[in-house]
């Protein structure tokens, strides 16, 4: 048995009922295995083994009162994946699917992610089971407080910075920061994704859509081709979906679907970016009102998206959403790329199809890499106590996510697979991590 064997062995047997976490350990670990093959260090000193082990996981119990005076009790996390080139970063999500096994699939997936953005930010992820969806005010600001009094004992701006996730927005954000400054007494960029009013960044909340259209841009251009007049499809209706739709037709695309866990909408004529923001954003309703707005457009339950003939697909909705069947529905009917918005959207048996069918395909790690991109670049500003303008900050982002193309791009060059981007982005992402790890001694 290969020491990468060995490894996932090793994975599968301590984490037993963690299956998102394996997913993610077993797709990047088999990508890597020419690099470590070719290079004995980091078998010798068993790199791989410490690279999937967290340096730390949090479970915390977070009690709070609802507006019926009821006490209600979730479960907190944090799982600071991997230090070796920064302070911890990665979102937040308040979801009730989220476990310690999602959790630590998305940390693990934040550090190659943050590797590949250049910028000195290290691997982690947090959240908790509470369902902010239906929930007053008061409510969400007691629950963000209470855990923000156990959270902060574990973060700072120079240790682990949270952001937003799926269930974390503007107002969970405000929340949190509220409280630890109440409670630490410190004014620092503890928390990016921040308002503008006390330290935020312009261009945060559209960086992940808009990062996700400038690396399909790139990806396309280097094949000759574009997004203009190209026909996309997007799942999802949160803020990746919503402004990946904006930026994509800004580039000349027209775009004809979104989604929620409910159902998705169809709009022959391309959605009407606007009315998608002002529901989902404004009126945080369902998307099945877009209808509302435009009576001939089609809404249909459950799921279906992927049925939709298109040029361009992109997954922005959650973790494997998107299954073989769905990868050959779009294989047949033309599908020439696919860039994932969401973390891990696609399932192993996906993006075996994508790659086979010679599909450009720009996985979630690098395609998705603009949000936590940008929330760096808040840390910066918040650093240095300035604010950059929209323009001067969306140029950073599409000088980043370009840059992250061509590192992948160069890596599966490298290691002789072509526009394998899953490869070359789990390399190059690799690379910079595995050799600062080493230079920091066994720690």
């Amino acid at each position: 048995m290969s020491y990468i064997d060995n490894v996932l062995s090793g994975v599968i047997a301590r984490n037993p009922a963690q299956p998102e976490f394996i997913q993610a350990v077993d797709e990047v670990l088999n990508s890597l295995r020419p690099v470590i093959d070719a290079n004995s260090k980091y078998q010798d000193l068993n790199l791989i083994e410490r690279i999937v082990e967290p340096e730390r996981q949090i479970i915390f119990r977070v009690p709070w009162v609802d507006d019926n005076g009821k006490v209600q009790v979730n479960r907190g996390y944090r799982v600071q994946f991997n230090s070796a080139i920064g302070p911890y970063k990665g979102g937040l999500r308040f979801h009730p699917s989220v476990n310690l096994g999602i959790i630590k699939f998305l940390g693990f997936e934040q550090i190659f992610k943050n590797s590949l953005t250049g910028l000195p930010i290290g691997g982690g992820k947090g959240g908790s089971d509470f369902d902010p969806k239906g929930k007053s005010d008061r409510e969400v600001m007691a629950f963000c407080q209470s855990f923000m009094t156990e959270l902060c004992k574990y973060i700072g701006a120079d240790v682990d910075v949270p952001a937003g996730d799926i269930g974390v927005g503007g107002r969970e954000i405000g929340f949190l920061y509220g409280q630890y400054k109440r409670i630490t007494g410190l004014y620092e960029g503890v928390l990016t994704g921040k308002g503008l009013t006390y330290g935020g960044s312009l261009a945060r909340t559209e960086a992940t859509g808009f990062g996700l259209i400038y690396i399909v841009e790139e990806m396309l251009k280097n094949a000759g081709n574009s997004l203009e007049g190209k026909t996309v499809t997007i799942s999802g209706s949160g803020n990746v979906a919503l402004y990946a739709c904006k930026k994509a037709q800004e580039k000349g695309a027209k775009v004809v679907t979104l989604s929620d866990s409910n159902g998705w909408i169809y709009d022959k004529n391309g959605i009407d970016f606007e009315a998608a923001r002002e529901i989902k954003e404004v009126k945080r309703g369902r998307i099945k009102e877009y209808l509302e707005y435009h009576k001939d457009a089609e809404y249909h339950e459950g799921k279906g998206v992927w049925t939709v003939p298109c040029d361009v697909a992109l997954p922005c909705a959650t973790q494997n959403e998107l299954n073989e069947e769905d990868a050959k529905t779009l294989v047949k009917n033309g599908c020439i790329a696919v860039g994932e918005g969401a973390n891990m959207p696609s399932t192993k048996e996906a993006i075996d199809v994508f790659l086979e069918s010679k599909i450009l395909f720009a996985p979630a790690k690098a395609a998705n890499a603009g949000g936590v991109a940008t929330s760096a670049l808040e840390m910066s500003q918040n650093s240095q106590r300035l604010s950059w303008t929209f323009e001067e900050v969306d140029a950073k982002l599409n000088g980043i996510m370009v840059n992250i193309y061509k590192e992948m791009a160069d890596a599966a060059k490298e290691y002789g697979m072509e526009n394998n981007f899953v490869a070359g982005a789990n390399i190059a992402g690799f690379r910079k991590v595995a050799d600062a790890m080493l230079a920091q001694g066994i720690v």
